[in-house]
Formats: C-alpha cells, structure tokens, sequence
C-alpha cells in the first residue's frame, strides 16, 4: 500500500520535522506542570475508589483538600504515601478517613522524603503490573479466538443505560462487529469528575464508569467466546478527567479509547493547557496498556469545507503523532482520524476523497487509521445515503484503512437502532468481501488527478506546519487554524485545575511509565533523585 502516489519525500521530512518541533515546544511547557486529573489518577492507580456519604468520588474528595490548602503542587502521592507509612494504612483506608474527617493529610507526622520515594515506586510497579496483566489477558484472548480482520468494524451502543447498551452490543457483534464504542452521555465530557458504579441513565450515550467498562468487557468477552472473534470496546478518555478515564479504562481491559486533546479544545471547549498536560499522561497509560488511540481529526470537517480544509487535518494527525510518540506511544496504537465528509453534489468527489485517504495511508504507515463515516452531508434520504455509506466502504478498502466506524442511512434522522447497524454491516461486509484486494490491483495514474490532488494537500499542510511552529501551538488554536474554531489559551473549561510544580512535586507513576516506556527521565517525577537508575 505504499508509495502509489510517488509523495515528494522532502515535503514528508519538512511537514513531520514542523510537527515535532510543535510537540517539543508544547511538552517542554506542560512538563512543568500538573492538573487536578492527573493527581486524581495518581489516587485511582493508588488503589483509590468509590465514594463519600454526598456521592463525590474519593479521588476528588483528597485532591480538592490538597488543593484548598494550596498544597497540590507536591503531587497528591506525596500526601497519601506519608499517611499510609505513619499509620501502616492502606490508600483505600486513607481516603476513607479522610472522607470521614478522621484524618487530615496535613497533620500526620512526618516521614522522610526518602521513604516515601521508595514506597511510592513499589506502589508504582504494583499498579502498573495491574494494567500490563490486563494487556496480557487481551493477547491471550485473541490468540485463543482470533479477531476480525481490519477495516475493523466499528458501531455504537448509546441508550443510557448500560444493561441495555450489553444487550445491544452482543447483537452487533453476533452481525459481524470488532469493536463496540459505547457512547458517553452528552455533557460528560465536561465534568470534572468521574461518575461512579453502574449507570441507567444517561442522555444520548451512557455514562463512562469503571462498573459500566467491566459490565461491558464481561459481556463482550462472553460474546466473543460464542462468535470465535474477540470483540473490543471502545470508550472516551477525552474531557476533562483523560488520564482518570484512561487509567480506568486500563484496569477494565478497553482496547480503543477517544484521546484527543485538541478535540476537546475545539469541540469542547475545554482549556487548552489543561488538556494538552491531561493528555500527555493519558497517553502513557493508554500506551503501557496497549490501547489503540482515536484522534479527532475527523470532526474538523463538520465545521469546515472538506475539500479546502484537507491540508488541515493532514497537519493534525502529523502534530497529533508527535505528540502520541513523546508520551511513548507507538505508531501501532495510533488510530489517526479523518472522514468521508466530501460533498456527494462535487464533481470528482471521489477522487479527492480517495487521494485524502491514501494519504493518510501513505504517511502514517504503521498506524490503525480511524475512518469516519459521512455525517455532514446526510439528508434523511435513506437510499442516498446507504450509498454514500458504501462509496465510503470502498475508499477504506481500497486505501487500506484500519477501524472503519460504519455509516448509518439514518444519519440525520435519530441514534442507530439495531436494524440500522444490521444494514450498515451487511453494506460493509459486501464491499470488504468483494474489494478485499482492489488496493493491491489499482495504481495511480502518475500526475493524474488523485496523485496531484495528494501533493496539494501535503505541502499546504507542511505550510501551515510551519506556520504553527513559528507561531507556537497555542497561539495557532487562538488564530483558528484548525477547523475554523478560535479559542483561547486562558479561556475555556478547567483552568482552575492547572499548577505549576514545586521543587519537590512526586509522581511514582509517571516516573515509572517513563522507565517501562523508554522515555526521558524527567525532573520532578523522583527519578532525578537516583531511584531509577539503571
């Protein structure tokens, strides 16, 4: 699948180069810094859960003490680390105490830093092997029943309420589907806390718990024992609680999650340093767990014109691979994002289309790509739109896609019923099977129309690279390059949950990802201090 477009290699290096110095310039900044969420992970790998007598989730009920007290900047781990040393606790017990009002964190008696890094790296590879049992029960799942092969087939489950959403699902993987995404209700993304236990009703999706991932995996694990193909579930780690939901995600055994910061700042509004730093942790626990990511490159064309605005997602899925690659996640695990959003109206259409996708291909090689279904352009008329929904079929297996979420005819009418996602795979299935190995029988005409169409597309997107990085990330959202959608860098949801880190600022997990990763040491993770030296 590689190199039928005959790419000009130089406009690859200098749009990749571009990206990099983005992703640098962005982590050099957001390395000294923390976030409410990312503490509140800390607490959940801690062993960490549940709730107080008000319902509040014991990670926060610790990390909004913490941060009341103006004493977050540390690390949460320092804190509960201290507590459970002087009083030979366990985490769980301290935050109960604590949510009891038996015991405050600032007034333990006192342990030596030392013994505290030493605790806290135990505590680290304790929960850590947690996460990489779960990634090896996966592998053995799929070496005892196999899987399906890509295009993966991807639908969703969004009734609100999770017993539903089971029952829902094991029907869609009985039709043939490899991945199941069970949609967050709307709003969640927004809430900077994470829900707790089993949920039946949420409001055009389902809440995202740690009860509702482990309902869903052992129903899709029971599933996939019947069908002989190991089903994998999707859900959203983005908003405002990324790493939390990415940790969670990592102990229920989830296989794809949305993680994409620059969505959440364009579509949702969320602070873009808050989410960048939520991001980068996220993603290291997505990585150590095998989780294949989404990015939201796809969404860009919902807001702006799909045939002027390529370049942009191409510069997207460059900046977001950078950025995937400085949190140790491989290529492998990048389920970069675009879409069908071509209007059906446009002469030539295809074409464009096809040339979008194959560059994709072309450029990220190793990665599952994400392929999105039309949306923007859907009109209620069912029968266009199952065609629409094919000619998408046959871009995606004639350019090699990876997780192919299916297009619904009834797109601009309601949420998908189960005989809608039945006629979406039957469409799918058809084109897969038929096409399976077009890709492999068609060049490109060598400076046709597809071929020139691709290299447009590249050097308009290593252009505003460049532009970008001189810029600075930041200030390129404030000007709206992406998807026609400004921001602002102290505006937005959750700022208030951003600090810059004190001298002494602890987290075992960082530093011990960043070792199981191959990653830089970094200051202010414990591992400066000769815990992890080799």
């Amino acid at each position: 699948m590689r190199g039928k477009l005959r790419l000009d290699q130089d406009d690859i290096v200098r749009a990749r180069e571009a990206a990099k110095a983005i992703a640098v310039d962005v982590d050099r900044y957001i390395s000294a810094r923390t976030t409410v969420a990312v503490e509140r992970t800390v607490l959940r790998l801690l062993g960490i859960d549940g709730i107080d007598g008000d319902g509040v989730p014991l990670p926060n009920v610790i990390v909004d003490q913490l941060l009341a007290e103006g004493k977050l900047a540390s690390g949460a781990a320092v804190w509960v680390i201290q507590a459970m040393l002087a009083y030979e606790l366990s985490a769980q017990e301290v935050a109960e105490k604590v949510a009891h009002g038996e015991l405050h964190l600032l007034r333990v008696p006192y342990i030596p830093l030392e013994e505290i890094w030493v605790r806290g790296r135990e505590l680290a590879q304790a929960g850590l092997d947690r996460i990489w049992a779960k990634r090896m029960e996966r592998e053995a799942w799929i070496k005892r029943i196999g899987e399906g092969r890509q295009p993966y087939l991807y639908v969703i489950v969004a009734t609100g309420d999770i017993y539903e959403d089971v029952v829902q699902a094991r029907a869609a993987a009985r039709q043939g589907a490899d991945i199941i995404a069970v949609i967050r209700s709307t709003g969640q993304s927004l809430l900077d806390y994470v829900p707790y236990g089993a949920t039946r009703e949420g409001f055009g999706g389902t809440f995202a718990t740690q009860e509702n991932f482990r309902i869903m995996r052992q129903a899709l694990d029971e599933v996939g024992a019947e069908v002989g193909r190991y089903i994998r579930l999707c859900n959203y780690c983005s908003g405002l609680c990324m790493p939390e939901i990415a940790a969670m995600g990592a102990l229920e055994r989830l296989d794809v999650m949305l993680n994409d910061a620059l969505y959440g700042i364009l579509f949702r509004d969320i602070n873009m340093q808050r989410t960048l730093i939520d991001q980068a942790f996220s993603r290291m626990i997505n990585s150590y767990a095998g989780i294949v990511i989404n990015t939201g490159e796809d969404n860009y064309l919902t807001t702006a014109d799909a045939v002027e605005a390529a370049h942009t997602v191409t510069a997207s899925q460059f900046i977001n691979e950078q950025l995937a690659l400085l949190s140790g996640l491989p290529p492998a695990q990048m389920g970069l994002g675009h879409a069908f959003e071509i209007n059906p109206d446009l002469e030539d259409g295809l074409l464009l289309e096809i040339a979008q996708a194959q560059l994709a291909r072309e450029l990220f090689p190793d990665a599952p790509l994400k392929y999105m279904p039309p949306t923007k352009h859907m009109t209620g008329n069912i029968f266009k739109g199952h065609i629409q929904d094919g000619l998408f079929n046959l871009v995606s297996i004639l350019t090699g896609q990876g997780i192919q979420l299916l297009g619904m005819m009834t797109e601009a009418m309601h949420t998908p019923h189960m005989h809608d996602r039945q006629l979406a795979l039957e469409n799918a299935q058809y084109i897969f099977r038929s096409g399976r190995h077009l890709g492999e029988e068609i060049e490109f005409r060598p400076g046709g129309r597809i071929e020139q169409r691709a290299a447009q597309v590249l050097k308009q997107a290593g252009d505003l690279l460049e532009r970008v990085r001189e810029a600075g990330l930041f200030a390129a959202l404030e000007q709206g390059v992406f998807a026609d959608v400004k921001r602002s860098r102290s505006g937005g949801k959750g700022l208030k949950g951003v600090l810059e880190k004190e001298l002494d600022y602890y987290n075992p997990f960082e530093a011990e990802l960043r070792e199981r990763l191959g990653l830089p040491k970094r200051e202010g993770s414990g591992n400066e201090r000769g815990l992890y030296q080799s």
